[in-house]
C-alpha cells in the first residue's frame, strides 16, 4: 500500500513539509552575504548543491526574499562557509529572524574573518569557504536560486588527509525534515563499476 499526496489538492506549508522529509538529507550553504551599507548578514539554506565543475558554480534557493537574497542581488557576491557538526547551534541561532539590518554575525556570536576575493566575511571556525561572485539567479515559484561561481576556496589543514578534505573530519552537519538535523553515521566505499566488469543487477548476484 502507498498514500498518494496531491500538491494541487494540499496548501503550500504542508506540501513543503512533505518535501523537506523525503529529500534528505540536505546539505546545508552557510551563507554570508554583505549589504549595500556594509551590513553582514549570515544565514543556513538547505536547499545547496553542486551546478558545475567548470566553471566551478555551486547553487542554493532563497525561499521569499529574505536579506541574503537581496545582499546578493545588490552586491553580486557571496561566501558558502560549511556547517559542521560541532557548529549546529550557531547554525541554527544564524536562522533566527533578526530584524533587517541586524548582522548574525554579531548578534549570535559567530566570529567572522575576511574574505580573500570577496567582500562578505568568512565564518572564522568552519572548516571550509567557499567564496563566490554570482553568476545568474533564477526565479522559480515563490524561490530564487542563486548561481555562484566559486572563485577560492579555502580548507583548514585539521580537516586534510594527503591533501584531500576527509569526511570524519569534516563532520557534515544536513537538514532532515521537521526540526531535524543529521550528521554523518557509518559510511560505505563502493566504486563505480566498468561496464567490462558489469555482473549483472545488483539484486540478483
Amino acid at each position: 500500500m502507498r498514500t498518494d499526496f496531491d500538491p494541487a489538492a494540499m496548501s503550500r506549508t504542508e506540501f513543503y513539509r512533505l518535501l523537506t522529509a523525503v529529500v534528505v538529507p540536505r546539505p546545508i550553504a552557510w551563507v554570508s552575504t554583505t549589504s549595500a551599507d556594509g551590513t553582514h548578514n549570515l544565514a543556513p539554506h538547505s536547499f545547496f548543491t553542486i551546478a558545475s565543475v567548470s566553471p566551478p558554480v555551486v547553487q542554493f534557493s532563497s525561499v521569499g526574499r529574505k536579506d541574503t537574497l537581496r545582499n546578493v542581488e545588490a552586491t553580486g557576491q557571496f561566501v558558502v562557509s560549511f556547517a559542521s557538526e560541532r557548529l549546529h547551534r550557531q547554525v541554527n541561532d544564524s536562522a533566527t529572524d533578526f530584524p533587517h539590518g541586524v548582522s548574525e554575525f554579531g548578534a549570535a556570536g559567530i566570529a567572522s574573518e575576511p574574505s580573500v576575493r570577496v567582500k562578505p566575511p568568512r565564518v572564522a571556525d568552519s572548516p571550509v569557504a567557499l567564496e563566490c561572485e554570482v553568476h545568474s539567479t533564477l526565479g522559480i515559484g515563490d524561490s530564487t536560486v542563486v548561481f555562484g561561481r566559486v572563485v577560492h576556496a579555502v580548507v583548514s589543514d585539521d580537516v586534510l588527509v594527503d591533501g584531500h578534505p576527509e569526511i570524519a573530519r569534516l563532520q557534515p552537519l544536513s537538514r532532515l525534515g521537521k526540526d531535524e538535523w543529521g550528521t554523518v553515521g557509518g559510511v560505505r566505499e563502493l566504486s563505480r563499476i566498468r561496464h567490462a566488469d558489469w555482473q549483472g543487477p545488483a539484486g540478483q548476484q
